[in-house]
């Protein structure tokens, strides 16, 4: 295990192979999308969503979109989709001209067949609220991503700096040659029991997040001034982080970093070291000898992990806790845990996430 970041992190690993190996996969080819869409998220447009429906319809045989208007929308209407009674390729439904049927002739509704892609336009917070919707259905579906939130750091971790149109156009028309299918590995928030597909972060990243909420801009220069702000502000907490039982870090803590996702906010690389499907947990610490205000530069190039109070470790239980008794400031995927008290649990969930990823 890696303890201090001062030592050359592994190259990155290959991802796992097409999950087109696996059973229970979603098929090799998208047929009926269910485009989920958040009007709220940071840099949401009607002309965006269209784009998006108008590419999906001219390749698949069936697309529907749904706006959430609330906390726990996307989750539910993920949910009762993927439960729906017949699967795109089920026997009993016969396609004739992009039509589903049943097999006496009778016409299933579009509404009786679940979608084996689910679409997810909005920012990393309805990207996680998507997530737990699939998670949770007895159904296989596969994830695409739309950045059109602040940070949009989730797509990042997939498709970097590609167009989303390129990333999507790539799973519609050219599936297993320009996108592939794989298994992405999750995180399970013990004290909340909610998933985490990003990834989770304590102390000045989290303390971003409220901030950012006052200020008017768009996308990642939204963020870019938060953390600022946040960072000029930020006292470091007493802290303890613990990585499958053995304690790795006890003391003054900016910030503890697991996931998941390298980047946070789209453009601060501070788990630059983490693969999405190896089936761990990596962590990162910055100490609190290192100055907050500097935390925003050094993590934009990976420097922090330079500096002898930074730890780098991965494993499958990562616990961060706050040691004075006061509540510890946490986000995940983009969303500030007003809720949680002194301590964070996260557990992997190995390969629990069929997604859509560029095959280089």
């Amino acid at each position: 295990m890696d303890t201090t970041a001062t030592q050359p992190g592994p190259a990155p690993a290959a991802l796992s192979p097409s999950a087109a190996a696996y059973s229970g996969s979603p098929g090799a080819r998208p047929t009926r999308a269910l485009i989920v869409a958040n009007p709220a998220s940071g840099s949401h447009s009607e002309t965006l969503l269209r784009e998006v429906r108008d590419l999906c319809a001219a390749r698949l045989d069936a697309v529907e979109v749904h706006l959430t208007t609330a906390r726990r929308d996307a989750t539910d209407a993920v949910g009762r989709a993927l439960r729906r009674p017949y699967a795109p390729h089920a026997p009993e439904v016969v396609r004739s001209n992009g039509t589903a049927e049943r097999s006496d002739g009778t016409a299933v509704p579009s509404t009786e067949v679940r979608p084996d892609l689910v679409v997810a336009v909005g920012g990393d917070g309805t990207v996680r609220e998507v997530v737990q919707g699939m998670a949770d259905a007895p159904a296989p579906a596969a994830l695409a991503l739309v950045p059109g939130g602040t940070g949009n750091s989730g797509y990042r971790m997939i498709w970097g700096d590609r167009p989303w149109a390129d990333a999507l156009t790539a799973l519609l028309l050219h599936p297993g040659d320009r996108a592939r299918l794989r298994r992405l590995d999750l995180a399970l928030l013990r004290e909340t029991a909610q998933l985490v597909f990003l990834g989770a972060c304590s102390g000045v990243i989290a303390e971003a997040l409220p901030i950012a909420r006052t200020i008017p801009l768009h996308g990642r220069a939204r963020y870019a001034e938060a953390f600022a702000r946040a960072a000029d502000a930020h006292r470091p907490y007493p802290g303890r982080v613990t990585v499958d039982g053995e304690v790795v870090h006890e003391g003054p803590t900016v910030l503890a970093n697991v996931g998941g996702g390298r980047y946070r906010g789209g453009q601060y690389l501070v788990l630059p070291h983490s693969e999405p499907d190896d089936g761990l947990l990596d962590v990162c610490v910055i100490g609190g000898s290192v100055a907050a205000s500097r935390v925003p530069e050094l993590t934009r190039t990976a420097a922090h992990l330079e500096l002898p109070d930074t730890v780098y470790a991965r494993g499958r239980t990562i616990v961060v806790e706050r040691l004075d008794g006061e509540r510890l400031p946490l986000e995940h995927d983009g969303e500030y845990q007003d809720t949680l008290g002194d301590r964070a649990t996260l557990e992997v969930r190995a390969g629990a996430l069929w997604t859509w990823c560029p095959t280089s």
